[in-house]
């Protein structure tokens, strides 16, 4: 039984200021039990910001790990409890992200986190965990939250587009700025060897390519027939179509409204971006942009 399955009436929180990024009580409530976490070496942390591809990657590494191992694991428990999500706290709720982990059978234990660089508990680099940090374009990830926001019945209330999209240029959204995170994530790789930084796009363009990379990153070889399950499970279609990855089982999500999994397209952004936005938000863009040497595809 999910745990998540227990919450009858989610109620939206209010963001605040927490130690300088903006947060939301669910997310913080369990703040001192999360750095206390003890990792282990073979641990894997899947960190993103909100929207950009969590999913995904933690399908193809759970896939990868455990694809050929387990099909109970892969059609009888949702992805969210394979690849805990560390830092939740639900309200109404049993188990918080920190009380699954710990009791995971699985080795190494695969964890989501949606935190900024910072946040993250001191014990990951202690043991020098590999990480996999995933980005997607500010325009994409801007459309994806936007209507993320507006399904999930725990975050902030998402309003109009266009004062969202005002919002998220200033960096007042869940996890805050997506500027900040993307930038320092990208810095620690200077000082963190086994950080690997992965790219939406890149992903969209060549999944192929991508899933070799990561292999090699993780030391794995997978026969072409693993590659291939593993190709074929992670299309976008098919794990919209999977209970076990889509969310569907989550009742704090209304998927009336819009389903967890909306497009996994690159270029989206240009159905929702007014032309004035477009070239506001480009204007911004390049001032918060100026000093880091990372780049990115708003279409391929």
């Amino acid at each position: 039984m999910s745990f998540f399955k227990k919450m009858a009436a989610p109620v939206r929180e209010e963001l605040f200021d927490f130690q300088g990024v903006p947060m939301i009580n669910c997310f913080s409530s369990n703040w001192e039990k999360v750095q206390s976490f003890q990792a282990r070496p073979d641990d894997i942390l899947i960190a993103t910001y909100p929207k950009a591809g969590t999913t995904w990657v933690s399908y193809i590494l759970d896939l990868l790990y455990f694809g050929q191992s387990s099909l109970e694991r892969q059609t009888s428990i949702p992805i969210y409890e394979r690849v805990p999500f560390m830092e939740s706290a639900f309200p109404s709720m049993d188990t918080g992200g920190i009380d699954l982990l710990e009791k995971l059978p699985t080795s190494p234990r695969l964890i989501k986190t949606h935190f900024p660089v910072q946040f993250v508990p001191k014990s990951f680099w202690e043991q020098n965990c590999k990480i996999i940090y995933m980005a997607r374009n500010a325009k994409d990830n801007a459309v994806s939250y936007f209507h993320f926001d507006r399904m999930n019945r725990v975050q902030p209330e998402a309003g109009d587009w266009s004062s969202y999209l005002r919002r998220f240029m200033e960096g007042k959204m869940v996890f805050g700025s997506w500027y900040d995170h993307v930038n320092a994530w990208w810095k620690k790789k200077e000082t963190y060897s086994n950080l690997h930084y992965m790219f939406y796009e890149d992903m969209i363009e060549d999944l192929g390519r991508e899933v070799d990379r990561l292999s090699s990153f993780l030391g794995l070889s997978p026969s072409a027939e693993e590659k291939e399950n593993i190709l074929t499970g992670a299309k976008f279609d098919n794990m919209k179509k999977n209970k076990m990855t889509n969310y569907s089982t989550v009742l704090l999500m209304d998927h009336k409204v819009s389903p967890f999994m909306r497009k996994g397209k690159v270029g989206d952004w240009k159905n929702l971006f007014t032309e004035a936005q477009n070239k506001e938000f480009d204007q911004d863009y390049k001032q918060k942009m100026k000093n880091t040497t990372l780049q990115f595809r708003n279409e391929i």
